[in-house]
Order: structure tokens, then C-alpha cells, then sequence
């Protein structure tokens, strides 16, 4: 080889060590513009559509979606996207008055559809004047398996061309589910039966106690909404119920006010765990994030809490 040669070759490997490299940016490549109303449905929406399209969460993390009106930025946003998934069950209450009025085409999915709302179990007749529906099936992952179907579904609708895509994430995911199902349920066996035990800020957990074998006591707030008051009577009557079943504690969700349970820990003796996290997703955990790590996170602060 001639010189000039090897000096041209020596300066091409310099030149080619001393490039940057150019990272690799994954775009979504379906051009679908996706909202879904809470975070926890945000994170399960993006495990289905995966690099298809980017999800934004609607409700701002840690505000109650019970307590949730639309700004006009909001319905800017709903207006502008292509796909916004709903938790259903009525959780949403803000949702009919916003649709019936909103002008756009954008698909509207129901995650929860097909599920039958379970009735709270009330412990005393004074309580039975609830009879709302209670919309927390994603505290029972099993039936997240549901609100996966009926997303990969309602996606393949809108972006046929994304359909194997589609199906793989679902597939994918749901055997992500049924591994947090089993870890739940090795986790639970640590509680003895007789301190399976649940006291809530409002009556949210009514799914996961009946698949994990818990029995919900009471709760501060008689209603699956964080909206109702407790009247003096029903304050009188979970302190009953708790000194009765022999309830070791009470659980409160993330920016729920500490004030009536921290009476109620006064009079009866039972610790106040606080910051489990139902409806929004904490930024991090021991599990890490998303929602498969918020039911983590909450299941090691009820098994600590119980056995």
C-alpha cells in the first residue's frame, strides 16, 4: 500500500472513532394523538399500544379523578386527540356533559366495558342509602385483563394497520397481570385470615378484597366517591364496627384529609396508614412506575400493616 494510502486509511478510522453516535429516537408511528382520563389507565393504555403512540393522562397526577372538572385547556386536549379512553363505571363523572357538548370525532373507549359494577357491602343497614356502582376494577388486576381486551380492540378499530402490534402488547401484558395476580396472592397469604381486615378512606377496594379473600369493614367516607360526608351516626357506627372485627388499621389513599380517620384512630387505637395510591400513579416506588408498581407498593403497605 502505498504512503499517501495508509495515511488516508489511518485518517478515516480517527475521523470514524471520533464521530458522535446518533442515538436511535423511537417515534410513535401510528400519528395517533391519545388520552386516557388517569394515570393508572395511561400506563395501561401504553403497554398496549406501545410504540404506536404516545399516552397523556388527562386528570393531573395525584388529584382525585372523583373530584376532576375539565379546564378549557382541558377540552382543548380532549378535542384535539384522536383516541381518549375513559375508566367507565362512572368514575368520570364530568364525561356525559362534556361529550354531549364536544364537537369532534375523536373515539372514545370505555375501559371497563362489559364489567358488572359491584354493589358495596354495607356492614350496617344505617349505610344502605349508596347505591352507586363502584367503579375500582383495576384494584382487582384479573379484571384489567378486561380493560386490556377492550383497549387493544377499540386500537385495532382506529389503526388497522397496527393490529399484530396490537395484539402482541396485549398478549404481553396480560401474562404481566396474571404474574402480579399471583405475586398478590403469595403476598396476602403472610396476613392470618382473622386479620384480613380492611378500613378505607372511602369505599375503594371492594374489587381487591373480594378476589384476595379481605373483608371490608367500613370506610370514612360511606361511598365509593371521595364527594359524600359522613354523618355523626356513621362515624359512630365504623368506630363499632372497628372495635368489633378487631380492625388493626386504617388505609388512606393519597390526598385523602387525614382529619376524620386520625379522630376515629383517636377513639379506637389503630394505627392510620397513609399513601396508598388508587387512582393516580406515584412518580416512583420500590417497584418502580406504572401501575403494575403502584399495586405492589400498595399490597407491601397492607401486608405490613396486617400480619
Amino acid at each position: 500500500m502505498r504512503p499517501y494510502s495508509w495515511f488516508i486509511f489511518i485518517l478515516c478510522l480517527v475521523m470514524a472513532g471520533c464521530s458522535p453516535i446518533q442515538e436511535t429516537v423511537s417515534l410513535p408511528s401510528s400519528g395517533l394523538k391519545v388520552l386516557a382520563a388517569e394515570s393508572f389507565l395511561a400506563d395501561i393504555v401504553q403497554n398496549v399500544v406501545g410504540n404506536r403512540a404516545q399516552v397523556d393522562s388527562l386528570v393531573p397526577a395525584g388529584l382525585d379523578p372523583h373530584a376532576f372538572e375539565p379546564t378549557p385547556q382541558d377540552i382543548v386536549r380532549i378535542t384535539n386527540c384522536d383516541v381518549i379512553v375513559l375508566n367507565g363505571g362512572g368514575l368520570e363523572g364530568w364525561a356525559q356533559n362534556v361529550f354531549e357538548n364536544l364537537q369532534g370525532n375523536q373515539l372514545v373507549l370505555e375501559a371497563s366495558k362489559g364489567l358488572t359494577s359491584r354493589q358495596p357491602v354495607k356492614e350496617t343497614a344505617d349505610l344502605q342509602d349508596d347505591h352507586e356502582g363502584d367503579p375500582h376494577f383495576w384494584l382487582d388486576p384479573n379484571l384489567v385483563v378486561y380493560y386490556v381486551e377492550n383497549i387493544r380492540d377499540g386500537f385495532i378499530q382506529v389503526d388497522p394497520a397496527g393490529e399484530n402490534e396490537y395484539r402482541q402488547n396485549a398478549k404481553t401484558y396480560i401474562e404481566q397481570l396474571k404474574e402480579l395476580d399471583a405475586w398478590i396472592q403469595t403476598q396476602v397469604n403472610q396476613i392470618p385470615l382473622g386479620r384480613r381486615l380492611l378500613v378505607t378512606n372511602h369505599e375503594s377496594f371492594g374489587y381487591f378484597a373480594d378476589r384476595y379473600g379481605f373483608r371490608v369493614v367500613g370506610a370514612v367516607i360511606p361511598s365509593v366517591s371521595t364527594g359524600a360526608s359522613p354523618s355523626a351516626q356513621q362515624m359512630a357506627e365504623l368506630i363499632t364496627q372497628i372495635r368489633v372485627s378487631g380492625a388493626p388499621a386504617i388505609f388512606l389513599e393519597t390526598g385523602a384529609n387525614p382529619q376524620l380517620a386520625n379522630q376515629i384512630s383517636a377513639e379506637t387505637g389503630v394505627k392510620v396508614v397513609t399513601n396508598l395510591s388508587t387512582h393516580s400513579i406515584p412518580p416512583d416506588t420500590d417497584f418502580g412506575s406504572g401501575y403494575i408498581a403502584m399495586m405492589k407498593s400498595n399490597v407491601a403497605a397492607i401486608v405490613s400493616a396486617l400480619k
